[in-house]
């Protein structure tokens, strides 16, 4: 099996095996307002009262799709079902692992009332192995998770998640619990865990790490295979006496300069390489594991003022996607709908998205990789700024840029939005470290992306200077960007275009005089078209050529600033009040696609749709 060659609903796309089964679908489900079910045991899984509902995993409850659709304050549920003894067997001295892709924000797990983990972190992926946790013998195994998620906490990372009653602004329905595919894998005693790549093409080199659940007892052999179609690029072989293994893989192809462009990742050509690692016992040849990966030969950097893909300057087209749904709210339906997303945002022109206050299943990600989207990665904010929100934060970032950093269409990492969190930034030394503390593992943990340090305003140490800038005309838009001279005093500025200064410190602010930084506006727009007061939009319309003429407008005045290299429109798609979107929320544009097309790109004749693109993606 090629990794490339899945259809998509694998829920790990970088790390791939045959032998899987989902277990979404209906669970037992619980509320636990009064917080009895610890002391109650229900975790045993021998009290069916308990769970005197059904849900659909893996729709938040608060969402309509989870049959429960239930927005109000429930900081603690329980979800139970039973697993086939066969899907959890232990055949051949094999391992039983059980994957949680997110469950907001604290989960604990028990498999035949035995606990088998405690995980926290509301959006990143952890598993279970819960093989020496089952009932021998047993025809079927109870699986048990509980989740807490207070709805009043300021420390944890909860993005758009409303703490009101009733949703309001920008702010949405919660999301508790499993949000995220739930799904069981066999695996030998001997596996791998994770795996990352980084392309080298200046070196011709593609650097890589396997990482092993365990320290081997004895070496092992890795066979790696990197291949483009029918081609091999290379083929090693490593020995593996720790759990970590660094590769350095030799792409001879890339050695001709002059051909090495077909292989490289970009919008227009989203070139994958396949990978194929296969764990040998080195004294017998035995497979011991053997796992399918992919990734994208491509740079992406800054410099004179420029965003780069490939070493050459790149203007980005992006929107803000804020990855919520009227019916799965955080989650999605599956393959089919990521894919109609990202189809669809290509064919509405954008060659890039900024998925919002969130971090994306990693299957849309596949589909960014695969059909040539870039994206922008970035991860919900707390609301308040101490010790607890410090070590909350670091540690569930550093858990999503591991999870996400060999994908070749993230091209930026955006950990701070707007201040959020570190709303006193502009004068708290404590909290500018927090930015810089966190922009710096960041680029530990990826070398290969830029990094923004707080988009929008109050940047102290970004390698793109995102700037946030709803001027609701065209006219005005083009008075703040459209010169050099009036860019800059904008960005030197003590209030900058929306009250807060845009440069907090002056080593953030040398990048921009040095010409290094490029600027960009990573959040324009948000006009309304909505007759309905209760909605929300930085401005509004009733009529849809007045619309389009505004949307235009604002458009064009951008691409008219000689400085600005690249926008994020806000946004793709109404969410709840919030009805800015070039969407409606159940998925229809607001205008027809060949003319969102046209405005996005600049350019009258839009041509044909992708293929397979259409004027609505939600099912």
């Amino acid at each position: 099996m090629k990794a490339t060659e899945q259809d998509g609903t694998y829920p790990r796309p970088l790390l791939c095996r045959g032998d899987w089964t989902s277990l979404d679908g209906s669970w037992d489900f619980a509320h636990d307002d009064a917080g009895e079910g610890l002391s109650a045991r229900w975790y045993e899984g021998s009290a069916p009262e308990a769970f005197d509902r059904r849900i659909e995993v893996p729709y938040p409850p608060e969402s309509p799709a989870s049959g429960i659709g239930e927005p109000g304050f429930h900081p603690v549920v329980w979800y139970r079902r039973t697993v086939a003894g066969t899907t959890l067997g232990r055949a051949d001295g094999r391992r039983a692992l059980i994957h949680f892709g997110a469950v907001d924000f604290r989960a604990d797990v028990w498999i035949d009332g035995r606990h088998a983990a405690h995980h926290v972190g509301g959006q990143t992926p952890f598993t279970v192995d819960v093989t020496d946790l089952l009932t021998a013998g047993a025809d079927e195994h109870v699986l048990v998770v509980r989740a807490e998620d207070d709805p009043f906490s300021m420390d944890a990372p909860r993005g758009k998640q409303d703490w009101r009653d009733k949703t309001h602004g920008i702010w949405y329905e919660r999301t508790t619990g499993i949000w995220q595919t739930v799904w069981a894998e066999s695996v030998p005693a001997e596996y791998v865990t994770e795996l990352v790549w980084r392309s080298d093409v200046a070196g011709c080199e593609l650097h890589g790490e396997v990482v092993l659940n365990r320290l081997p007892q004895d070496p092992v052999q890795l066979d790696v295979t990197v291949s483009f179609g029918a081609e091999v690029l290379a083929e090693q072989s490593f020995v593996a006496q720790d759990a970590v293994t660094p590769l350095d893989l030799r792409i001879r192809a890339l050695v001709n300069g002059q051909d090495r462009a077909r292989l490289l990742w970009s919008p227009e050509h989203p070139n994958l390489i396949d990978i194929a690692v296969v764990v040998r016992d080195r004294a017998s040849g035995a497979v011991l594991d053997q796992v399918a990966s992919y990734t994208g030969l491509r740079t992406v950097s800054v410099g004179g003022g420029a965003f780069k893909l490939n070493e050459a300057p790149i203007y980005t087209r992006s929107v803000l996607n804020q990855g919520y749904r009227p019916q799965t709210h955080n989650a999605n339906t599956g393959t089919a709908q990521l894919r109609g997303e990202v189809e669809l945002l290509l064919a509405m022109g954008f060659n890039s998205v900024r998925n919002h206050q969130k971090a994306e299943d990693p299957r849309f990600l596949f589909w960014a990789d695969k059909l040539g989207l870039m994206v922008w990665g970035e991860t919900a904010a707390a609301y308040s700024f101490s010790t607890n929100a410090i070590e909350l934060l670091t540690q569930e970032w550093t858990d999503l840029v591991r999870r996400d950093r060999s994908h070749p269409s993230v091209v930026v990492w955006v950990p701070f939005n707007e201040s959020w969190g570190v709303q006193d930034i502009a004068h708290d030394v404590a909290q500018q470290n927090f930015s810089k503390g966190l922009t710096a593992i960041t680029r530990a943990l990826d070398p290969t992306r830029p990094v923004i340090s707080n988009d929008g305003w109050e940047h102290v140490d970004s390698d793109i200077l995102g700037i946030h800038d709803y001027t609701t005309n065209g006219p005005g838009l083009l008075r703040n960007w459209g010169t050099a001279e009036a860019a800059d005093a904008l960005v030197r500025s003590e209030l900058g275009v929306q009250g807060r200064k845009p440069v907090v410190d002056p080593a953030g602010l040398a990048k921009w005089t040095a010409g290094v930084a490029p600027l960009m506006l990573t959040e324009f727009g948000g006009i309304s078209l909505s007759a309905d007061p209760e909605n929300w939009g930085y401005a509004s319309v009733t009529s849809p050529s007045e619309y389009e003429t505004i949307v235009g407008e604002l458009f064009d005045a951008l691409r008219a600033a000689p400085t600005v290299v690249g926008f994020c429109y806000t946004q793709f798609m109404d969410t709840g009040q919030e009805t800015n979107g070039l969407l409606y929320a159940d998925g229809t544009p607001k205008l027809p696609v060949e003319t969102i097309r046209s405005i996005v790109t600049g350019t009258k004749d839009s041509g044909k749709l992708e293929a397979g693109a259409t004027n609505g993606w939600q099912d």
